[in-house]
């Protein structure tokens, strides 16, 4: 190889041995622009993610909110042994206010109060319960005592520590939370007017303020309206607050009679 032609090849391997500016550029550009593609696809990801876990969390607090109502609710009026016991001798008369009554007439298993402030109503249920016998109240416990004991389940939604609960008072102790997120509730009372027939219909759903003594130891069913704080608010098409409803039956009276 003469000296000529190896000087031409080392320049020609010099010139391949890097690249331009230009060609740098470029490279980075393209590199910026798969980086920013993949952290948009992070981002949306974790966004998805959060949603979903927001959107299961409101699911279940709908669910345990609206079980913990409706198994209150259906259970409005029991006693037990009525063999030995009547529903006017287990559910006496109860005169003071909130949130142990008032209960006008004895038998009487539900009251409750319609209120226009955004927290919404307010419903006292009770029961008489037996040694052992597995009724839950509102709090979770059962009667594990050697005698039959009172449950006055007092629900309502009300704000602590900045957060707006559904609550419940049992017995006329202090408010209990049981579930977060809950904005309002609204309650209906299904009632029966017309007895020309033998039945369980409902023909009215009135509000607690136009109940007389006669429907309140007359409801048939409970028409529940949760109303909760949309976690998704503020994202486009998405409303500040999801309602729940649901139509709880009282002590399976709905219906035809057997």
């Amino acid at each position: 190889m003469t000296p000529q032609f190896r000087y031409q090849s080392l320049r020609q391997a010099a010139r391949q041995r890097g690249l331009t500016l230009v060609e740098i550029m470029v490279a980075m550009a393209i590199g910026l622009f798969l980086i920013g593609g993949l952290l948009t696809i992070v981002q949306s990801t974790r966004k998805t993610y959060s949603s979903q876990n927001q959107l299961a969390q409101l699911q279940d607090n709908e669910r345990l909110a609206m079980t913990l109502l409706g198994d209150v609710i259906q259970a409005a009026g029991y006693f037990p042994d009525p063999t030995t016991n009547t529903v006017t001798g287990a559910l006496p008369v109860v005169a003071s206010a909130y949130p142990l009554g008032p209960f006008a007439t004895a038998g009487q298993p539900i009251t409750g109060t319609t209120s226009v402030a955004l927290a919404g109503d307010r419903i006292i249920v009770r029961f008489l319960t037996a040694p052992n016998d597995g009724m839950i109240n509102c709090t979770g416990s059962s009667n594990t005592t050697a005698a039959n004991a009172m449950y006055t389940n007092a629900f309502r939604v009300a704000t602590i520590g900045g957060v707006s609960y559904l609550t419940c008072a049992l017995n006329n102790a202090a408010a209990v939370p049981l579930v977060a997120g809950v904005q309002s509730v609204k309650f209906l009372y299904g009632v029966k007017t017309d007895f020309t027939a033998d039945n369980g219909a409902v023909d009215s759903y009135l509000k607690a303020s136009e109940m007389t003594a006669a429907n309140w130891n007359n409801v048939i069913s409970v028409s529940v309206t949760l109303t909760f704080v949309n976690p998704l608010a503020g994202q486009p098409n998405q409303p500040a607050t999801i309602a729940f409803q649901r139509v709880v039956s009282v002590m399976n009276r709905a219906g035809v009679k057997t």
